[in-house]
């Protein structure tokens, strides 16, 4: 029964993570507690139970994704299709990590203590797992051997990066970088 519990609970807070991240690229990580509550289904208080506080929460929003994107890159070549197809998959998935981010971009960079080890995480949680993407479309001789995981990632957060404007497509722009790195 208290498996069963914890399943629920780790389930539930999933959902409000996942909530919590959709009313922040709308509405910003100051957006009230209540609309992330409604979004997720749950009461106020649910939240606070869960998160005490905004930064809490922040924190938990971006670690989830980090999360999720890992494992969606640690599952990427056992998909069928080819090691560059895996790589290019995601990165499509880094990419919509990395435009969600935006909203989130000047309260990761406080001075909070809570934010310090945020960067770390994520680099040591991703660049793993675009290191083994990448390897393994090297070694099928699908991509260029001389490029690193971390020179890639920050080439395409360097595209994503800044505000977002109509005239500019990022993931158009990150197509054209993944074409330069293909072999042949």
């Amino acid at each position: 029964m208290a498996e069963k519990r914890r399943a629920d609970a780790r389930r539930n807070e999933g959902a409000l993570l996942d909530a919590a991240a959709a009313v922040f690229v709308t509405a910003g990580v100051e957006a009230p507690v209540r609309d992330i509550a409604a979004k997720a289904g749950v009461g106020v208080g649910t939240v606070y139970r869960h998160f005490p506080t905004r930064a809490d929460l922040v924190v938990a929003v971006y670690r989830h994704q980090v999360e999720a994107c890992a494992v969606a890159g640690e599952q990427a070549l056992d998909l069928p299709g080819s090691p560059s197809a895996a790589l290019r998959s995601w990165i499509d998935l880094f990419v919509d990590f990395l435009v969600t981010k935006h909203g989130l971009a000047g309260a990761l960079q406080s001075d909070g203590p809570q934010f310090e080890t945020l960067h770390a995480y994520f680099l040591d949680r991703l660049v793993p797992v675009c290191t083994d993407l990448l390897d393994a479309a090297v070694a099928a001789g699908e991509v260029r051997d001389d490029v690193a995981a971390l020179e890639l990632m920050r080439s395409v957060g360097n595209l994503c990066a800044g505000p977002s404007d109509d005239r500019y497509d990022a993931r158009r722009m990150v197509a054209v970088l993944l074409d330069g790195l293909a072999v042949g």
